[in-house]
């Protein structure tokens, strides 16, 4: 049988057909564990036939015993081995014996958590493709990620403008059992509101900030160097009583960030190539897009220079005015 895609193998186990050999491979771990889950619930195994383990951890010539022994008092059998990666030479020779031909009252499932490895895994994939089905389960992108967000919050009775999700997205990143956590979290926070709609405060709450704090903010003034902006915010977090050397670490990730990009994007590098080399998370393609505005290399170095002057400052309280070093960075990376 030919490598499916995720949906596809979702609505085969809509309709009870059961495969006896399923390999799942990709790093996103929570929709690998719903098929999982929907493959429980169509064979409803009892604990007589059912058998689940991490893969290393597992005494694999009992569960490959397992899997080849017909079912107790059942039609069906179910063992599922997590992370295959991490098994060595010999125990991964004896399951692709098993796999070259499976019990077909056994369903025996596989997790494979590294892609990367999974290029490697030629024979693996084979085996499991002849006797099953394969199917790939990637970290969904920015805009499938934003899409899968609406729909579970839809599905709880919420309502969210674009700006709410892509905060949620950003704050949380693209790990779907986190996301769930905070979906469920707002669903509780607006229990009493009627109109069940979400706002970026309502995210911020949730995620444990305050309404009127906006973590990223400063970050993101300054990755859109939007430099009266980012002033303006240094001024309010030094008069809101946020430690200098707090406000320095904000202000330097971004920084950094920023410098990565844009010498890479001097170099002439394809957008997809930056956002691998400079460690990018895939949401983060709009800086990329506007790697061109930053400023030039010679600023960077200054305001990192400064940085660091900075921070010795802080750490030794010899900085006579926190403000004026802080901004004093800023006016340095943006001066034209």
């Amino acid at each position: 049988m030919p490598k499916v895609t995720a949906e596809k193998l979702t609505a085969e186990l809509e309709k009870n057909t059961v495969s006896p050999v399923y390999l799942l491979t990709g790093e996103d771990v929570y929709r690998k564990n719903l098929i999982i889950q929907k493959i429980r619930a169509v064979l409803h195994p009892d604990d007589f036939n059912s058998y689940q383990s991490e893969a290393d951890k597992a005494d694999l010539g009992e569960a490959l015993a397992l899997a080849n022994t017909a079912p107790v008092f059942s039609d069906s059998r179910l063992i599922v081995l997590t992370g295959v990666e991490k098994l060595r030479k010999e125990p991964k020779e004896a399951l692709i014996r098993y796999l070259d031909n499976p019990l077909p009252t056994t369903t025996l499932v596989l997790t494979h958590n590294d892609s990367k490895k999974m290029k490697t895994e030629k024979v693996l994939a084979e085996v499991c493709s002849d006797a099953g089905r394969v199917a790939n389960f990637d970290e969904l992108k920015k805009d499938e990620l934003a899409s899968w967000v609406r729909q579970k919050m839809q599905e709880k009775g919420l309502k969210a403008d674009f700006d709410s999700v892509d905060l949620l997205c950003e704050s949380v990143g693209g790990e779907l059992n986190a996301l769930a956590n905070e979906i469920e979290k707002l669903y509780l926070y607006t229990a009493e509101n009627e109109t069940k709609n979400i706002t970026k405060e309502d995210v911020l709450a949730c995620i444990g900030f305050s309404k009127e704090e906006n973590p990223f903010e400063l970050s993101n003034a300054i990755t859109a160097c939007s430099k009266t902006r980012a002033v303006a915010l240094v001024d309010k977090l030094i008069d809101d009583g946020e430690e200098p050397v707090g406000i320095l670490s904000k202000m330097t990730f971004p920084i950094l960030k920023m410098a990565r990009i844009k010498r890479l994007s001097d170099a002439g590098m394809a957008p997809a190539e930056i956002l691998r080399a400079a460690g990018l998370m895939y949401w983060e393609n709009r800086l990329v897009s506007s790697a061109r505005s930053f400023p030039p290399q010679k600023n960077f170095l200054n305001a990192l220079n400064r940085i660091i002057d900075a921070d010795s400052a802080f750490k030794s309280s010899t900085a006579s005015d926190p403000k004026i070093v802080l901004k004093g960075i800023l006016l340095t990376l943006f001066n034209k």
